[in-house]
């Protein structure tokens, strides 16, 4: 089993969303986080004084799956997220060794 953790802009959300429940994909954490990579922030007005917000906001999806499945994962994923502009974010696979569902107790493939 694999986790894809994937950084991708608000915005894209919804997009995404449908790309993996077309892949066959039922369920994903998603966390509001803050950061920057190359992006570097950007310049913002606020009552006619510029700053710079340097920690953008993000979303954080959290997908866990078979082996099997990582790679339509992350094409989904990609494809639905780009905007071909810097900050489109990142996506990090992650090898898991196990998987426990609280309620019943299944494990691995069964828990997912």
């Amino acid at each position: 089993m694999k986790k894809i953790e994937a950084i991708i802009r608000p915005f894209k959300l919804e997009d995404v969303k449908i790309a993996l429940v077309n892949a066959g994909i039922v369920g994903m954490t998603v966390s509001e986080v803050r950061g920057f990579g190359r992006q570097k922030g950007q310049v913002e007005r606020y009552r006619g004084s510029e700053f710079t917000v340097e920690f953008l906001q993000k979303l954080k999806l959290d997908i866990v799956v078979d082996d099997e499945k990582v790679d339509t994962v992350v094409t989904a994923i990609q494809e639905a997220a780009r905007t071909g502009e810097i900050g489109d974010g990142k996506i990090f696979v992650s090898t898991i060794e196990s998987v426990i569902r609280i309620r019943t107790g299944d494990r691995d493939s069964s828990a997912i």
